[in-house]
């Protein structure tokens, strides 16, 4: 507890300029990483992480500086390199755009290696550092860094502020943008150079390996809650911010931690639980909504055998047994008996206890007629329209009966002149 109060009291300076400039990192690149995201550039954004390696090398070679706008600086050039030719070698060659992206990334990063270690080599005084940019130490950050990662996250989010619209319209519809008159060209120059300048920001936190989480993580976490794209990008930001200020907290508690892979891990942690647990795209909200359909299309054909058995004796018998119910059609126990507590629910069936039979109620009969008109009314058309013979029509009525919406319904009835009976001579069952 004395931990956590000394951390968020923020008297320690080098807690503050780690903290903040994680927060600064993470804020930033998770909004420009939102682009990259929606024009599924990820791999884009790992390429060009590893790319911009021998740029710091050849910044520092020829300024003799670890200052981190000159550093920046030879980033954004190597990077830039690095997109045009990834670029290049899609349009100009045979070759995939994963194929190039896996060889610009390879090229880049090995002649980056062999810079660095030539810097190792030369004796200069204040080369030391310089090989925490391959995996990151968020702990070296110092006074002029922060500086320089707040100027460059306030340039960067000034700058989506100004182009949000235009940024929006290309990443969801480019030759739409290209229609309308937008200079599509700049456009991707300016939103490619701030994608670059995002890189370079974070790579001496977290390290040219993990630099692409960090860009697409969060977007991929916040894509999860919300269908709008500001909604999105500020929901990606917060996510960010947060990932670095718990990664920067690990690192305080425990010393031998380091900063940049447990802000990794926070955000993978939040990833993994929002696409799991976001109420309309996770995994646990489909797994349900399949469950609840499923339920559905086993009630409705429990409906429908009951309906079945009621017209196979004239509607003469309307009571049944589950035995009857099974001849008629199969369920599995499972669903058979999760269907039955469904339909006693809505009061569809209405159970005969001392006779351990089942009938459909006033509003089952009508729910019931409504499932098997919507059946063969499907027939029908597919007969009628589609030139379909009468025994192979049955399977594809069994699934789309119980997706025919009302309106749908209406329209199929009107083509069709509101027909009498299906192909097979039965007649539809109209709303009594």
């Amino acid at each position: 507890m004395d931990k956590f109060f000394a951390f968020f009291s923020f008297t320690d300076p080098n807690v503050r300029l780690v903290t903040f400039g994680t927060m600064f990192l993470g804020l930033s690149t998770a909004a420009v990483g939102s682009f990259a995201f929606l024009r599924k550039r990820s791999l884009i954004g790992d390429a060009i992480a590893h790319a911009i390696l021998p740029g710091i090398a050849l910044s520092f070679l020829f300024f003799q500086s670890k200052n981190p706008f000159l550093l920046m600086g030879g980033a954004l050039v190597s990077g830039w390199l690095a997109m045009v030719s990834i670029e290049y070698i899609s349009n100009k060659s045979k070759l995939k755009p994963d194929t190039a992206i896996g060889l610009v990334l390879s090229v880049f990063f090995g002649v980056g290696i062999l810079l660095l270690t030539h810097i190792q080599h030369t004796g200069i005084g204040n080369q030391a550092g310089l090989d925490q940019f391959l995996f990151g130490k968020a702990a070296a950050i110092v006074k002029q860094d922060l500086y320089a990662y707040g100027i460059i996250a306030f340039l960067l989010l000034a700058v989506i502020l100004l182009l949000f619209k235009e940024f929006k319209l290309l990443s969801f519809n480019p030759d739409f943008a290209q229609a309308s008159g937008l200079p599509v060209q700049s456009l991707r120059f300016v939103l490619s150079t701030i994608t670059v300048l995002a890189i370079a920001l974070g790579i001496q936190s977290v390290g040219v390996v993990l630099m692409a989480a960090l860009i697409i993580t969060p977007s991929a976490a916040a894509r999860a809650w919300t269908e709008r794209l500001s909604v999105m990008m500020l929901l990606a930001g917060g996510i960010g911010a947060f990932s670095g200020l718990v990664g920067s907290y690990i690192s305080f508690t425990a010393p031998n931690m380091p900063t940049g892979p447990w802000i990794v891990m926070c955000l993978s942690c939040i990833a993994l639980a929002s696409l799991f647990f976001s109420p309309r795209r996770g995994v646990l909200a489909k797994l349900l909504q399949q469950r609840k359909n499923r339920i559905k299309i086993v009630s409705e054909n429990l409906l429908k055998a009951l309906y079945h058995l009621q017209e196979q004796s004239d509607f003469q018998n309307r009571h049944f047994t589950e035995g009857d119910i099974l001849e008629q059609r199969s369920f599995s126990q499972g669903d058979f008996h999760t269907a039955l507590k469904k339909l006693k629910k809505e009061f569809w069936i209405m159970p005969i206890t001392e006779k351990n039979r089942f009938q459909l109620s006033e509003k089952g009969v009508e729910e019931a007629r409504r499932v098997v008109r919507l059946h063969r009314i499907w027939e029908m058309y597919l007969t009628e329209r589609m030139r379909l013979k009468a025994d192979h029509i049955h399977p594809n009525a069994e699934t789309i009966e119980h997706i025919i919406t009302p309106e749908i319904e209406e329209q199929l009835l009107e083509e069709l002149g509101y027909p009498k009976k299906d192909p097979h001579e039965s007649p539809i069952p109209y709303k009594a």
